[in-house]
């Protein structure tokens, strides 16, 4: 198309400087947490690794004087995206939790994602085997403990496995527990 036919949008040509990828480095680097080379934010900001402190809490009007505070302590918190090295997960107890238990079960801020590093991820949506990415965090950090939080849904099964599968290959000896959540909102198995 040789150009707009309302004139909206201007083609325009000109010369640019040479690609500087030290430059490039040297600018991405810059952010909230230091990090290695490997793990420098690109794309989505929304993907930079960065601890959550000093949340305030959420005034609900409609809850009266009840006050709303979130427990998620990092960003981001869905496994495909954090990354393995994130400062945060040293000294860390993790909690593993399928995507539906935050709608299924109204208290899981409060109940079990206080004092944790919180991971979310669906074996049924997400294409990808966790096991590797979860062993990858357990051997490079020092976890104390791994709570997972599943639906009662066959799905579920495969966040079980893929951190029984990563625990075994850390060759690390960590504590864990498994809570089953009715899709009704119930605790089934704690």
């Amino acid at each position: 198309m040789p150009g707009c036919p309302t004139g909206a949008i201007v083609i325009e040509e000109r010369e640019s400087a040479a690609y500087d990828e030290e430059a490039v480095k040297k600018h991405m680097s810059k952010s909230e947490l230091p990090q290695p080379k490997e793990t420098l934010p690109c794309g989505c900001p929304g993907s930079q690794a960065k601890l959550l402190a000093n949340r305030r809490p959420v005034v609900e009007p409609s809850l009266g004087s009840e006050n709303l505070q979130s427990q998620l302590g990092q960003w981001p918190c869905q496994l495909k995206l954090v990354p393995v090295n994130a400062p945060y997960f040293n000294n860390a107890h993790l909690l593993i939790a399928a995507d539906c238990t935050a709608f299924a079960y109204p208290n899981i801020h409060q109940k079990f994602m206080r004092n944790k590093i919180t991971l979310i991820a669906c074996p049924k949506l997400d294409d990808i085997d966790y096991s590797e990415k979860l062993t990858a965090i357990l051997k490079q950090n020092e976890i104390k403990s791994v709570s997972i939080v599943k639906m009662e849904v066959p799905c579920c099964g495969g966040i079980l496995q893929a951190v029984k599968k990563a625990l075994s290959n850390s060759g690390k000896m960590i504590p864990w527990n498994v809570v089953t959540i009715s899709t009704d909102g119930r605790i089934l198995e704690d």
